[in-house]
């Protein structure tokens, strides 16, 4: 008898399970597809390592994120280059745990000196080669002298060592919701950058197919033109697009936001925003709406006052920018545009922009900017542009 009623009492509780897990699966398939009744397909599109191949996305979907919980080598490719661009800054962009890593759940990109590696000599003599033998190793960018370089007196070996990180293999979007937040470096002549290039070079060569620069600053701390700071306390946002160098109408798409005194934004973290939609472009900071740049970018640059083809004619009224950006993140130095002559600065400029060996000077004159990095009082955190996350949702 005892045994039966153990049985039925099994029986029980068994056909009682049976019954709960009918249910659950019941409200489990009701919610899935309410849940999927209730998406609103997003105009926003995704590609890369990252992403299926023709998904799409629900309004309001998280389609990007990274916290730096770890550094994801699926996410983010380093650059490996010599070249400092149309700028010709100083630094050198290498894939190394001295200049990129995360720590304390946050990126760190920090700057090094060439000559801490090889010597104070090897800057007038040696030569940095960066024809790596595997394919990791490889440069990524030869304009500009970028793979090879030789130091000379004149012309000395890029002095400093850095980090430049992008999602182009990984993730790419057009239109959407993108955060960032970050703290900005303090060190003089340090420029810190987080940004946007287009996947595909749909309409040309830069500018044409666009550049958008969602954050932008310069980390002295008492760099002044015309009476305004222009170093941490300022930061900028910048549209770049034109049919060809000569024409780039970045002056009208362009805005700086200037801190209070001790509220620098190398002082605590800032989220640095936009909201990229088939219309026009809303950029913000902290959750304030600085600017809203809409589209016809062909007359906002005034060039359809010259004798230019437009590249932009087969595209949409946001043309260049509506094709599919990825993220860029770096820390570059000097270079011979971004900081004016004209500015003040406590130890003055060691070099000007229009010097043919401008990175020598510089270097001649770190005495002057080497004690605002304070590499050897807190490991160069201060220098270091940190990142706390990346984040983009579908509109």
């Amino acid at each position: 008898m005892q045994l039966v009623r153990v049985r039925l009492l099994i029986g029980s509780l068994l056909l009682a399970t049976v019954g709960d897990w009918v249910e659950a699966v019941d409200e489990s398939t009701s919610t899935a597809s309410t849940a999927q009744s209730e998406c609103v397909r997003s105009v926003t599109t995704a590609s890369g390592s990252l992403i299926d191949r023709g998904r799409t996305f629900c309004s309001g979907e998280l389609i990007f994120e990274d916290n730096f919980d770890f550094f994801d080598f699926e996410k983010w490719e380093h650059e490996n280059t010599l070249a400092g661009g149309g700028n010709w800054e100083f630094q050198w962009y290498t894939n190394n745990r001295s200049n990129s890593f995360v720590e304390d759940g946050a990126l760190n990109i920090r700057p090094t000196l060439t000559a801490d590696q090889f010597g104070l000599d090897f800057m007038t003599s040696g030569t940095l080669s960066l024809q790596g033998s595997y394919p990791t190793d490889h440069c990524t960018n030869d304009a500009f002298y970028g793979c090879v370089r030789v130091g000379n007196r004149q012309h000395i070996v890029n002095p400093v060592k850095s980090a430049r990180i992008r999602t182009i293999s990984s993730f790419n979007f057009k239109y959407g919701r993108a955060e960032v937040r970050a703290k900005l470096p303090t060190g003089d002549w340090l420029w810190p950058a987080i940004w946007l290039l287009p996947k595909r070079n749909a309409y040309g060569t830069w500018p044409a197919s666009g550049e958008m620069d969602l954050m932008e600053s310069r980390g002295n701390e008492n760099l002044y033109l015309d009476g305004v700071q222009i170093g941490t306390r300022q930061v900028g946002q910048t549209l770049h697009f034109g049919p060809n160098p000569s024409y780039n109408g970045y002056p009208t798409a362009t805005l700086t936001k200037n801190a209070l005194p001790e509220q620098e934004f190398s002082k605590s973290f800032s989220t640095f925003g936009f909201v990229w939609t088939p219309d026009n472009i809303t950029v913000s900071i902290n959750g304030e709406d600085l600017a809203t740049i809409g589209g016809d970018f062909w007359t906002r640059g005034g060039f359809d006052k010259h004798n230019l083809e437009n590249p932009w004619r087969h595209g949409t009224r946001m043309a260049p920018f509506d094709q599919e950006f990825h993220f860029i993140i770096n820390l570059a130095v000097g270079g011979v545009a971004f900081f004016p002559d004209a500015a003040t600065n406590p130890g003055g400029k060691p070099w000007k922009n229009n010097s043919p060996q401008a990175a020598t000077d510089f270097w001649n004159g770190r005495a002057q900017w080497l004690p605002t990095w304070n590499l050897e009082r807190d490991g160069g955190k201060s220098a270091s542009l940190l990142v706390d996350y990346v984040k983009v949702w579908a509109l």
